[in-house]
């Protein structure tokens, strides 16, 4: 009998799927609804545990064409570069008054998403309806949006007891034992102090991985340094995070904006190239309007092109919203080149044979 079948091996397939809730608050949002306003833009957000993949929702009240004029059409956007595109649901709705949902609408199929690639409600609620009820959908003239994201990640194959066992790679062995000399402070030859915070590390692994230190440490040779040796203008978790990546190719806290813009400048300094890429793709994630300017201003300092390049691009998408901000007027009156640089790529990306492709959710639903 089929239940008798003893089974000697098997296997499980689990597609695995990341999920996280985004809430929006937009305050006096019956001002937008005149024309004044085409499209609202929130800060950008991430899953915690994929921070990698950033987004953005958009709004516009008075809807993104001709067609939509009458109703609000909401849009989720991808603004992260990846090389193979993202697959994912999603779902919107609104907080009324008495903070439950309302207008709840999803998607009908899994999305594709590439950079700066849309998908949403081309109509998504009337206008007319939110203005003859605006006391149960905009409480206090404040708009309450919510969006829930399902990503399709990995696919993960687990085998049955009778398999054999994975081997550790040994390449994670050796960063684990090295991190492990870092972390407590074993058979260390110098100490780093750093605004008043003391480092303990070890000469040839610093000197291996940094051409600064390396220079430093052979200048001692000729001319007794003093130990501990004073680093200057650098915030202790700044070198922390640099000092990490020293010993273990890793930089865990670069989902921070600012923690990438000052580690993006300590990495330059002491020639780590490798973490100088990985501030660069963790600045590229997290381009938002309110940091785009100073993102520009970064990359056009620390000649990182590729971040320079995303950044007039995101510029070139978000124009408005960006020249409207105090970092973008700091760019205008320091960095004239910069605005130069930025206008060139808005008028190449305006161009029909240049413009990047746009796919508007409504064709998709």
């Amino acid at each position: 009998m089929a239940g008798d079948t003893e089974f000697k091996s098997w296997g499980y397939t689990q597609i695995n799927v990341q999920k996280f809730c985004y809430k929006w608050t937009i305050s006096n949002f019956s001002f937008s609804m005149g024309g004044i306003q085409k499209r609202i833009t929130s800060p950008v957000f991430s899953l915690e545990a994929n921070e990698e993949l950033a987004w953005c929702l958009m709004v516009y009240p008075n809807g993104d064409d001709e067609e939509s004029k009458d109703y609000l059409s909401v849009y989720l956007e991808l603004l992260s570069y990846l090389e193979s595109p993202v697959w994912a649901k999603f779902k919107f709705w609104i907080v009324n008054s008495k903070g439950e949902k309302y207008q709840s609408r999803k998607s009908s199929k899994v999305e594709c998403f590439l950079q700066y690639e849309h998908r949403g409600f081309k109509k998504f609620l009337h206008r007319g309806l939110l203005l003859s009820y605006q006391d149960w959908f905009l409480p206090e003239d404040q708009l309450t949006i919510c969006c829930k994201v399902s990503i399709v990640g990995t696919i993960c194959h687990m085998p049955g007891y009778n398999m054999v066992p994975a081997i550790k790679d040994p390449r994670n062995m050796l960063t684990d034992d090295v991190g492990e000399l870092w972390e407590n402070s074993l058979f260390t030859d110098c100490c780093l102090l750093v605004a008043g915070h003391e480092f303990k590390a070890h000469k040839a692994i610093l000197a291996a991985r940094s051409p600064v230190f390396r220079a430093m440490f052979e200048h001692e040779m000729k001319e007794t340094l003093k130990n501990p040796i004073e680093i200057h203008n650098l915030n202790p978790h700044v070198f922390k995070e640099m000092m990490v990546f020293i010993y273990t190719g890793k930089a865990p806290h670069l989902h921070s904006h600012s923690m990438a813009s000052d580690v993006l400048a300590a990495a330059d300094k002491y020639g780590l190239v490798g973490l100088k890429v990985m501030c660069e793709e963790a600045l590229c994630r997290n381009l938002s309007v309110k940091n785009a300017a100073h993102t520009l201003i970064l990359a056009d300092l620390h000649s990182t092109e590729k971040l320079k390049t995303q950044a007039l691009d995101f510029i070139a998408v978000h124009a408005s919203e960006v020249s409207e901000t105090s970092e973008w007027k700091s760019v205008v009156e320091s960095h004239p080149h910069l605005v130069a640089e930025a206008f060139h790529s808005q008028a190449s990306a305006q161009c029909p044979c240049l413009e990047p492709k746009v796919i508007s959710g409504s064709n998709q639903l």
